[in-house]
This record gives C-alpha cells, structure tokens and sequence, in this order.
C-alpha cells in the first residue's frame, strides 16, 4: 500500500490511498502479521479477534498496518569548529546552585546525552528578515537524533518580548512550512524569491522554528521516532540548553504553539516541561491550531463538517453523509478501547478503520482536506504549490549552507514518519486528558480556521467543551464575543473561562496565519499579552 503524497496532513492525518488493494492470498497476510508482530510485538490474544475483524471491514487493512518504514535521511556531520556555539548538556546537568542554604541542581533533568549547536545566520545572505538569527542542532548523542531550528529574534524589543517555539504537525511536517507559508517573517514566492511578511509573528516576539520529530526537514537521525512522548525529552533539552546558552532570552515567557498534530504533541510537551521544578524555561502558555487532540470527540464532527452543518455548503452526497453516521458508533467504540488500553494493537485499528470511514469519504471528492471552500489543485505537494516552492528554496546549496544544514536534501514532509507514528498506535490516543493540569499552571488557548475539514473547527470546539476539567461548566457557559482588527473588521470569535480559550477563525482553513494573516498576529499578540489568561 502506499500513501498518497497529498493526503498527508500538514498537522493532522493519515487518510489513506483510495487505490487501496484488497490483500491476495493467505500466505500474504500471514507474512504481513509477523512484520507488523516484529514492530509491535506479540500479538495480545484479546486483539487477534479485532484485526480479523477489521480485515474483513477495511480493503487491505493487514497491508496498511505492515507498512512499518525506518528510512535514515544521508546527512554529514559537521566539525564542532564549524559552529559558533556548542553547549555540553553534560556540563549544564552538573551546574548546582544554592537557595536559601540548600544546594541543588541548576536545571532538573537527563541532559548528560544531549549538546546544542548553534550558529548565527547573516540576514543579508538570505533575506528573510533582518533580526539577529540563530540556526543550528539539538543532539542527542546515545540515540543519534539531530534536531533542527531556526530563530529570529522579535523586530519589537527582544530584550522584553516572548518566546515562542512554533510546530507544524503530520506528523512528518517540517516546521519551516510555517516559517515560510504561515506566520515567519518571509515567503517563497513562485521565482524562488521572498517577500517580507507584515504579519509575521515575530513582529512582537521572537520564535524559534523546529524541525521534529527526526528525519523532518533538516532534522536527522539513524532511527526514528515513532512517538509523541519520546519527542517530548528531545523538545525539553533543546530549550534547556537554548536558554541556557542564550541567557538574555531565559527571563521572557515562553510560549509553545503549534498546529494540526501539534494538537498531540503540544500537551506533551508541556508537561514534561512542567514537570521539571529546577528549569529554567519560563513556559507561561500553549496554543494549539486546528488540532488533533481527543479523536474520540473530534471524528464525530467529521460527518457535520462534510455535510453542511460546519457554515459551509455541503461536500457529500446525503447518502454519504448516512454512511458516515452509521459508522461512527463503530469508530467511537474502537477509539474508546484504545483509550482504555493505549495499546498499539488497539489504537492501529482503530485510526485505520475511522480515517477510512470518516475521513475517506471526504477525500475522494477532490476537495482539500485542507479547506472545504476549493478543490485540491496541487496533489502531489498537500495542494498547495508553495511547499513546493519552500521545497526547491531550502534545497539550495547556498541556503544550505548558510544554515548549517547537514543532510542532503530538504523535503516539505515525510511520508514514513507519518505512517510510523499511525501504525505505531500514536495517532488515536487521549492526550487530551493531560490539559486539566496544564490548565492549573498555564493558560491554554485552542484556535481553528472554520473552513479547515481534516481538523474542523465543530471537532475542536467538541472535545473543548467535552473536557472535564474543574472550570469545566463556566468553560461552557461562557459566550462567544467577536474577535477584529482595530479597524473594527471581524475576523472571528472567541470565548474564555480560567485559564481555557477557544476560538473560531472564520475563513481560514487549516494554516490559520496562510489564510488570515492579520488576524491570526491579532490574536496571538492579546493571547501572549495576557488579554484571556485567568
């Protein structure tokens, strides 16, 4: 079987190739079961039963769920004198500090295995912005995982504005699509050239740009990450030594903010964060964008979307549209069980059977999963031409070197990470259930563009208001109140209770800051100025 280079999400699906092939022969399925087996591991006897199942309900389920792929990206390391700045996490870790008469470490963690690398990029050589700028590596050493980033400092005051760490989801999406398509401070246009964005986001913070898991983007390793919370020690070491290495950043909030897989990735991220009581990240709130966060809640919001109950006219055939409700109990029940279990052999199934019920439907129209408004004119690029444009621009040799970076090739997303992590049971477990905490400590904003399908808006605002949480009745008794411009233009809507934000962007679709630009520097600049914290 093999994933069609459009249907991978630039945050959040797997919807699979129409093309799918009903599996021939006998021999062949078993021969797939064992590779599937060598990934997963012994096949639990409650579980033989559901995958007999579902190879009868989904055309070539057994092939789908076997292609397990770990495919190192070429790369060549560069000398440490090739850098202007290496930190030893090692050296950090051993840092002790006294408080009030008692000593204790400077910073809480397992940094002993990972450096940082860091060189500054000369604006003039590339012309995306003219703000001091650092790229460079996370290294994690005993696994052999390089991480790479790219910051630019805000345009405002960078001594007194916030940091944020931006991430593009998949998952298998590089980061440097919302640098150069979304919220930075440049775009590619169709010459190779790029134009200065107004509305970039770092116009009143500065943020750093992340390549991860590995083997997106620049980022490169000998293995892989099939996993949201593997990734998370990487995201905690990386600005632990970042801050530590650029102190004059440390003392600012930092915020993480993210869209579409993020959904997943993001409450992770900041609770290992938060785990830590000596660190010296200052993590004051998180922002996800058209998540996937709770797929128990959120698929049932796919026939809604499809079907003209989203504010936009209907996709599917009523027909369609009944098919889709009839297989949404099956698909909430197989999802209930991989959240009881968290099992591969649970949750494997249970993404495959519902992103070919829920979201394969869709699919097939030709419309953009993306945004419901339009067709999907560029299939082999997520149907939009600029990630290719992005593509052929981070593949010169003179970007490329500029930056540090060490592989050979810059590809927009990568098509094995993304079916690593849905076949490895990652895509359909309950990472919402770690926001109640998070909210206890930070604020926590949830946004979507309202023309977005694959993570639609009615999904989000679902699992907002289904989150059980202590604010969770004035959460949901709160009012929507307009969000505009100070011209008085609307763009959207919001509502707040605690330290719980949604809102609804209107005409946006997936990559909120592509679509509404002002808008989205609006409400990210009130967001990280406090406007809905408790």
């Amino acid at each position: 079987m093999r994933v069609a280079t459009s249907t991978l999400l630039l945050g959040a699906s797997a919807a699979f190739a129409q093309e799918q092939q009903v599996l021939g022969g006998f021999r062949d399925s078993i021969k797939q079961l064992e590779h599937v087996s060598d990934a997963l591991g012994e096949m639990p006897a409650a579980a033989k039963g559901l995958w007999d199942e579902m190879s009868l309900l989904v055309p070539g389920f057994v092939e789908q769920a076997s292609n397990l792929i770990s495919r190192p990206k070429p790369h060549q390391r560069k000398p440490d004198s090739q850098w202007d700045h290496v930190v030893k996490g090692a050296d950090v870790q051993s840092m002790w500090v006294e408080t009030d008469g008692v000593k204790h470490r400077k910073v809480d963690g397992y940094l002993e295995d990972y450096n940082l690398r860091a060189k500054k990029v000369d604006p003039s050589k590339l012309g995306a912005d003219k703000v001091k700028q650092y790229s460079g590596y996370l290294d994690d050493e005993a696994n052999d995982k390089h991480l790479f980033y790219w910051f630019f400092e805000s345009r405002n005051d960078p001594k007194n504005d916030p940091v944020v760490l931006w991430l593009n989801g998949g998952p298998g999406c590089s980061s440097m699509m919302g640098l150069f398509m979304e919220l930075g401070p440049s775009s590619v246009k169709s010459d190779g050239n790029l134009k200065f964005n107004e509305a970039s986001w770092n116009s009143n913070a500065s943020v750093i740009f992340l390549d991860q898991p590995v083997n997106v983007g620049y980022s490169y390793s000998s293995s892989n990450v099939y996993n949201t919370v593997a990734a998370s020690k990487d995201i905690y070491a990386l600005m632990t030594l970042f801050f530590h290495n650029f102190p004059e950043y440390a003392e600012q909030p930092f915020h993480i903010s993210g869209e579409s897989y993020a959904g997943h990735y993001i409450p992770v991220f900041a609770s290992e964060i938060l785990s830590h009581k000596n660190r010296n990240i200052n993590l004051q709130g998180i922002a996800i964008g058209n998540g996937l966060t709770d797929p128990y809640s959120q698929y049932s919001q796919y026939r809604p979307m499809a079907c003209g109950d989203g504010g936009y006219k209907a996709v599917l055939e009523p027909s369609e549209c009944e098919s889709m409700d009839n297989a949404l109990p099956r698909c909430q029940s197989l999802l209930s069980n991989c959240y009881e279990s968290e099992s591969a052999w649970t949750c494997v199934p249970a993404t495959i059977y519902c992103n070919n019920a829920m979201i394969g439907p869709f699919q097939r129209t030709g419309y953009n999963v993306y945004d419901v408004r339009e067709k999907c004119k560029d299939q082999e690029n997520l149907c939009y031409t600029e990630t290719a444009w992005i593509a052929q621009y981070l593949n010169q040799p003179e970007v490329m070197e500029a930056l540090g970076a060490e592989v050979q090739d810059y590809e927009s997303c990568n098509t094995d990470i993304n079916r690593n992590f849905v076949f490895q049971g990652d895509w359909g477990k309950p990472f919402h259930r770690l926001v109640p905490d998070i909210i206890k400590q930070i604020p926590v904003l949830i946004y979507a563009g309202d023309a977005d399908y694959i993570c639609n808006w009615l999904g989000n605002r679902e699992w907002s208001n289904a989150l059980e949480w202590s604010g969770k009745k004035g959460f949901n008794d709160a009012k929507m109140e307009s969000l505009a411009l100070g011209d008085g233009d609307k763009y959207g809507e919001v509502k707040s209770s605690g330290n719980f934000t949604f809102m609804r962007i209107y005409e946006a679709g997936h990559m909120v800051p592509y679509n509404q630009p002002e808008g989205s520097l609006d409400f990210f600049n009130r967001w990280v100025g406090g406007e809905w914290n408790a």
